[in-house]
């Protein structure tokens, strides 16, 4: 199996490309990755980070890759920095995606029903249509208001449903409580999550890059999104006991076991 992971590299904060490339890696992956920006640090909490945009190396990486003749069984995009770095993942996946594999994305655009600095509606218009090319979207409750205008989840799910066959809203709170939210076969669906409150930099992150490990070993979308989510919840619990300082993300590296007993455990 190989893997394409194309997101940011925080060095110091686990998540994006630092958290992908070892969750991928131990489900048994062969993970390439195609940086989209470096920084000195996540955005969440520290300041005076550094940044650094790779657009122009992103395409030289690109043209040397397929003069390898390189292929891949899923692609996974994360952090997109512009709106040509989303017509350059969609320019990607038809170079590199083999025929019948996966395309996952993860729609970065804000939290807390706000942008991420540096986007607006125009970059969210431009996600959507990177996002109708997928099989599986992974947008937070934030992300899929911003997409749809529907901050009633159903309603959100319906829009969703018609930009990509798969979406599934993670992290979902409402008056019935914490959820992933999703659509399978066209049907909703609810997956009720344990919640520890307090916000975990990288979980997101954690939770994409085992979401696709589960599909690449051949999970169904439920059984994927139920393991996934067992296993972001013991990371969560662990860094709520372990980590003091939470901008440095999750301490998920000893559940990592758990997660491989649990793929092997549902394999189709």
């Amino acid at each position: 199996m190989r893997v394409l992971a194309i997101n940011d590299i925080s060095c110091t904060g686990k998540c994006s490309l630092t958290v992908a490339l070892p969750i991928l890696s131990a489900c048994g992956a062969a993970c390439d990755i195609m940086p989209t920006a470096l920084l000195s640090t996540h955005t969440g909490g520290f300041e005076g980070y550094t940044f650094l945009d790779l657009s122009q190396e992103m395409q030289k990486i690109a043209d040397h890759w397929e003069s390898l003749g390189l292929k891949f069984d899923l692609i996974y995009s994360g952090y997109l920095g512009s709106r040509s770095q989303i017509q350059f993942v969609k320019d990607c996946k038809k170079r590199f995606l083999k025929e019948k594999g996966v395309f996952v994305v993860d729609p970065v655009l804000g939290d807390h029903f706000t942008f991420y600095k540096g986007f607006d509606q125009a970059f969210a218009q431009e996600m959507k249509s990177l996002c109708a090319e997928a099989d599986y979207i992974l947008p937070n409750e934030t992300e899929s208001f911003l997409l749809t205008g529907e901050r009633n989840f159903s309603a959100a799910l319906k829009k969703l449903g018609e930009i990509c066959p798969c979406p599934v809203i993670t992290g979902a709170q409402d008056e019935t409580g914490y959820a992933l939210r999703y659509l399978h076969e066209n049907r909703e669906c609810v997956l009720p999550l344990k919640k520890i409150e307090g916000a975990f930099h990288g979980a997101g992150d954690v939770f994409a890059s085992a979401f696709c490990g589960c599909i690449l070993n051949g999970l169904s979308m439920e059984a994927a999104l139920s393991v996934t989510a067992d296993f972001c919840y013991r990371a969560i619990a662990r860094s709520e006991r372990e980590v003091k300082d939470r901008r440095f993300g999750l301490a998920y590296e000893r559940e990592l076991g758990g997660l491989i007993s649990a793929i092997s455990n549902n394999s189709l």
